[in-house]
């Protein structure tokens, strides 16, 4: 007896055929496979909130800093777990205030020895039109907050030490990035033993810049500071433009593997400093940022 094998029926293309009964089906399998993965990353996003340690704690101090800048302290005196967790200048947790929408992420002014010591946590906020921050800026004193665990690897001042070896350190910030770099100089980093330590500081204008109270204070420790105003009065006579504009003035890097820098604040500056101190020679493991 002989097997017969029929070849597989030839499925023939014309020109005109419809295909829209296929690819619709297509086209909904697609859109429900998107949609799944939307929804799976909504129950992801919503799980991972859900497991943040909240902290409930009153504000001790709330006062304006400077323009659009204001001064918040945090009593977390109850909570010694979440104080002694700041260990790092650079740190950073997310703050909730009742009826806010969502959390906002901001890092920590004081240094790790100021929680440790009194139980405060200072932070420099700045108030953005309905933003977590302006509903935060609009609180009193003894109102309470919650405060999640703190975050982040900080500075890692280990990179950029003995200051033997990195005689020059500068340090850039931009606006309310002067915060955690106020951590840094008050958590101190051997300034004093150091040969160069310069702090350019941007803002608009002197009415913009925070902590200038604080300026003899950090020039004591052995850090210059060098305040630039994108846009000054017309009595300035110190330096004008932004930033990294004022550091290609100057510069003046005499030994660049002994040089280690200090960036926080706005994406753009961060990313030109950084370009000007690599192609200067700078090696890019000893720029510092706390992100």
């Amino acid at each position: 007896m002989s097997l017969l094998i029929s070849p597989p029926p030839t499925l023939t293309l014309h020109t005109h055929a419809h295909f829209s009964p296929s690819m619709s089906i297509l086209r909904r399998l697609n859109l429900n496979l998107r949609n799944h993965r939307r929804r799976l990353a909504t129950v992801s996003a919503a799980v991972r909130q859900d497991t943040t340690v909240w902290t409930p704690a009153p504000l001790s101090e709330i006062e304006p800093a400077a323009e659009s800048l204001f001064h918040v302290a945090i009593d977390v005196s109850d909570a010694p777990d979440l104080a002694a967790s700041h260990t790092l200048a650079g740190q950073y947790l997310q703050l909730r205030v009742p009826d806010a929408p969502k959390p906002s992420f901001l890092a920590i002014a004081s240094p790790p020895k100021l929680a440790w010591a009194r139980g405060v946590f200072e932070f420099l906020v700045k108030s953005v039109a309905g933003s977590t921050a302006e509903a935060l800026c609009a609180l009193k004193r003894g109102d309470v907050v919650e405060l999640s665990q703190v975050m982040g690897n900080g500075f890692n001042i280990d990179r950029i030490e003995p200051p033997e070896k990195f005689g020059t350190v500068l340090i850039f910030a931009t606006g309310s990035g002067i915060s955690p770099i106020r951590s840094l100089i008050e958590s101190g980093f051997d300034a004093g033993k150091r040969s160069d330590v310069r702090l350019y500081y941007g803002a608009r204008n002197l009415q913009r810049m925070a902590y200038q109270d604080r300026f003899k204070e950090w020039e004591s420790s052995g850090v210059k500071i060098v305040p630039v105003l994108s846009q000054p009065d017309e009595n300035w006579t110190g330096e004008r433009d932004y930033v990294q504009a004022a550091f290609t003035r100057a510069k003046q890097i005499s030994n660049p593997p002994a040089t280690g820098a200090v960036l926080c604040g706005q994406k753009q500056m961060a990313e030109e400093v950084t370009s000007i101190l690599v192609a200067d020679g700078v090696s890019a493991d000893k720029i510092l940022k706390n992100f």
